[in-house]
């Protein structure tokens, strides 16, 4: 291990080797087993988020680890209710195909992770910010990704539940009333493993080539 903070690792063909396959087997776990983390886990992972890029570096990622039952009670409640309005919009086989998709883990999950985005922080004093708020979100999703990684480097699920009111979230978990909902996480150890999306495998959608998304002027 390299210990001279002056000279930068070198990363060889057999770690980007590696380190491509933790992206393709990185999946929105919504199926967990639930059995608890190790004592530390999630928190570890949140100090690896925190090494995240952040706007102005204002480190503006805010996380709420949801451990009150009572509180994860009303967060499952929200979700039902909105589930129950997002089936609503859809007629036919879409909503057939909707009603069968699992969208969250929350009752079993053994961690519940809030992220919100501090677009008020004075850390940074404002830099980047001015004509692009919205890169404090951007920011805090950054550090969410370097969770998702972290965690599935160690056989850790991760499940990103966005059918979810953010203004009732926020009032569930008592936060500040200036902070940014950008999403709630479910994590535990996943029931089973697939290099592809489950909705790619139930039919919903299909990853599109990254060819079909590339524009150039």
């Amino acid at each position: 291990m390299n210990n001279d903070p002056s000279v930068a690792p070198h990363f060889d063909d057999a770690f980007r080797a590696r380190l491509l396959d933790l992206f393709s087997w990185r999946r929105d776990v919504r199926r967990f087993r639930t059995e608890p983390l190790l004592p530390g886990t999630l928190e570890r992972f949140i100090e690896i988020a925190c090494l995240a890029p952040s706007v102005g570096l204002s480190q503006p990622w805010r996380f709420v680890i949801v451990s009150d039952p009572g509180r994860r009670r009303a967060v499952i409640d929200n979700f039902e209710s909105c589930d129950a309005d997002a089936l609503s919009d859809y007629t036919g086989d879409l909503s057939t195909r909707y009603a069968a998709l699992k969208l969250a883990g929350l009752r079993e999950a053994p961690c519940h992770l809030a992220v919100f985005a501090d677009r008020a922080t004075v850390v940074g004093h404002g830099l980047g910010r001015r004509t692009m708020p919205a890169m404090a979100d951007y920011s805090a999703v950054t550090a969410i990704f370097s969770i998702w990684l972290a965690a599935r480097a160690e056989g850790v699920g991760m499940g990103w539940v966005s059918i979810l009111d953010p203004v009732i979230i926020g009032t569930i978990l008592d936060i500040p009333g200036d902070w940014r909902f950008i999403g709630y996480f479910c994590l535990g150890y996943p029931q089973a493993e697939d290099d592809s999306p489950e909705l790619e495998r139930v039919g919903w959608e299909q990853r599109r080539p990254a060819g079909d998304l590339i524009f150039r002027r």
